[in-house]
C-alpha cells in the first residue's frame, strides 16, 4: 500500500515545490512592497513638512546641491535631483522589468487567459483617468500633463493593502501587483515616446547597440555581472544624450535578465551531496584535512550560486534597497512642493489639480471595473477569490499614483506653477484614493466572498 502511493507523494511534492518557486518571490515582493510603501509615506509627509516650514530654502537649495562622479572617461556634474531622479530611479525600473519578466514567465500574466485580465485592467485603468484628464483640463500646457494620472504606486497601493492583513485575499494583491506592473511598463513606453525633447538618433542607436550586445553575451553563456554593469553604464549614457528618459534602459536590462538558473538543481543536488561528504569525511585537523573542507564548502557555495537565477538573486538583493532606500528618497526628493504664500488657494483653484484628481480617484476604480468586467466576460481567468466589491476597492487604491506621477510631472511640466498644481493633485488624489479604497475592502472583507467569475486551471 505504501509503495504504490509513494509515487504519487512524490509528484505531489514535486508540484508543490515548483508552485512554490513560483509563489514564494511573488510573496516576498509583495510583503517587501509593502512595508516599504509605509517607509515611503514617511518620506513624503517629511518632504512635504520640511518644504512648508522655516528650513524649507535649505531643501531646495540641498536638491540643487551638485555631485560630480568622475572617472576618466565619464564624468557626470549634475544636482542631487538628477542623480534621484535619472540615476537611482533607473535601478527602480531594472526591479521593475525583472519583475514583469517573472510575471511573464512564471506567474499572473503567464498564458493568454492569465494575461487578459491583469491587461484589461492596466488599460482601462490607463485610458479612463487620461479621458477624464483632458476633459476637464484647460489649456495646452495643462493638457500635457495627461500621462499623470495613468499611473499606479505599487508600494503605495500595496502598502495600504497590508494594513487589511488577511481580510484581503492573496489573489487580489496578485491582481494589484500585475496591474500596477503593466501600468508601469506602459507609463515607461510614455515617457520615452511622448516627454522625450531633442531626440538625437545617434547616441539613441548606440544605447540600442548596447544593449543588443548584452542579450548577445548573455546567449554566448557570459555570466560576468561587472560586464554587464559596465554595459548598462554605457547604455545609460548614451541614451541620456538621445533626450530618451534613462529609466527605459532600466526596464530594457531587467527583461533581459535570465530567469533560468546556470545549473539544474537536479544535478546540483547530487554535486552538493558528494561534496558535503568529503566535508564530513575531512575530519581532521590537519593541512590537509583543513583544505578539503575549505575547497568543499567553497564549491558548495558556487554550486549553490549557479542553481539560483540571475534574477531571483538580483531580485532578492535589489528589492530592500529599492524598496527602503531609493524609493523612499524619490519620495522625499519630489513630494516636498511649498503650499504657503497662497500656492495652496492657486493650485486648489487649477484644473490641472482637479483634473489629476478626477482622473485618479474616479477613472482608476471606473476603468479597472470596465477592463476587468471585459476580460472575464471574453474567456479570461480571474483569479481565486477575487470579487467585484474587491476589484473597486483594488481600483481605488490604484488611484494612489504618487511615485510614478510625480515622475512624469517633472517630466511634462517646466512652469513652477503647474509643476506645483499637479503635485498637489497627485497627493490629494492619493489620500483620497487610499482612504476609499481601505474602507471599501475593509466593507467587502467583512461579507463572504463570491468570485468575480469563474476560476479553473490552465
Amino acid at each position: 500500500m505504501v509503495d504504490t502511493e509513494r509515487p504519487t507523494d512524490v509528484r505531489l511534492a514535486r508540484r508543490q515545490e515548483r508552485l512554490s518557486r513560483v509563489t514564494r518571490p511573488v510573496q516576498e515582493f509583495i510583503a517587501t512592497e509593502a512595508a516599504g510603501g509605509l517607509v515611503l509615506l514617511a518620506a513624503a509627509l517629511f518632504a512635504l513638512v520640511w518644504a512648508n516650514s522655516l528650513w524649507s530654502d535649505q531643501y531646495v537649495n540641498l536638491l540643487e546641491t551638485h555631485l560630480i562622479l568622475d572617472i576618466g572617461l565619464l564624468r557626470v556634474d549634475e544636482s542631487l535631483h538628477f542623480w534621484v531622479n535619472d540615476v537611482a530611479m533607473v535601478i527602480f525600473f531594472f526591479l521593475v522589468g525583472m519583475e514583469i519578466k517573472r510575471e511573464v514567465v512564471l506567474g499572473e500574466l503567464r498564458g493568454p487567459r492569465r494575461l487578459a485580465v491583469p491587461i484589461a485592467t492596466a488599460l482601462g485603468g490607463m485610458f479612463v483617468p487620461i479621458v477624464i484628464f483632458l476633459l476637464i483640463a484647460q489649456g495646452p500646457e495643462a493638457r500635457g500633463g495627461w500621462g499623470v494620472p495613468m499611473a499606479t504606486d505599487i508600494a503605495f497601493a500595496l502598502g495600504m493593502l497590508a494594513l487589511l492583513g488577511n481580510r484581503v485575499p492573496i489573489g487580489l494583491k496578485v491582481l494589484l501587483l500585475a496591474t500596477a506592473i503593466i501600468d508601469d511598463l506602459a507609463t515607461v513606453f510614455v515617457i520615452a515616446v511622448f516627454y522625450t525633447e531633442g531626440f538625437a538618433l545617434a547616441p539613441f542607436v548606440l544605447g540600442v547597440a548596447f544593449l543588443g550586445g548584452a542579450f548577445v553575451l548573455r546567449q554566448l553563456g557570459v555570466r560576468r555581472v561587472p560586464i554587464y554593469i559596465a554595459i548598462g553604464v554605457a547604455a545609460w549614457v548614451a541614451i541620456t544624450e538621445s533626450g530618451v528618459h534613462p529609466t527605459t534602459v532600466g526596464v530594457a536590462l531587467g527583461v533581459l535578465t535570465p530567469w533560468r538558473p546556470w545549473s539544474r538543481p537536479e544535478g546540483a543536488s547530487e554535486a552538493i551531496t558528494g561534496l558535503a561528504q568529503q566535508y564530513g569525511a575531512a575530519t581532521g585537523d590537519g593541512a590537509i584535512d583543513r583544505e578539503h573542507r575549505h575547497t568543499a564548502v567553497i564549491r558548495i557555495r558556487d554550486v549553490s550560486w549557479q542553481t539560483v537565477a540571475p534574477l531571483d538573486r538580483l531580485e532578492h538583493w535589489l528589492h530592500p534597497w529599492v524598496a527602503f532606500v531609493i524609493v523612499p528618497v524619490f519620495a522625499w526628493a519630489n513630494a516636498g512642493v511649498g503650499l504657503g504664500g497662497g500656492v495652496f488657494a492657486e493650485t486648489i483653484g487649477s484644473s490641472l489639480t482637479w483634473a489629476i484628481i478626477a482622473g485618479l480617484v474616479i477613472g482608476k476604480p471606473v476603468g479597472i471595473l470596465l477592463g476587468y468586467l471585459i476580460a472575464v466576460r471574453l474567456g479570461g481567468q480571474a483569479s481565486p477569490g477575487v470579487t467585484w466589491g474587491g476589484v473597486l476597492g483594488m481600483g481605488m487604491l490604484a488611484g494612489i499614483g504618487f511615485t510614478i506621477s510625480l515622475f512624469v510631472t517633472d517630466l511634462a511640466f517646466a512652469d513652477e506653477t503647474l509643476i506645483a498644481g499637479a503635485k498637489v493633485g497627485i497627493l490629494l488624489a492619493s489620500l483620497v484614493a487610499a482612504v476609499g479604497g481601505l474602507a471599501t475592502l475593509r466593507l467587502v472583507g467583512r461579507r463572504s466572498p463570491v468570485p468575480a467569475s469563474p476560476v479553473t486551471d490552465d
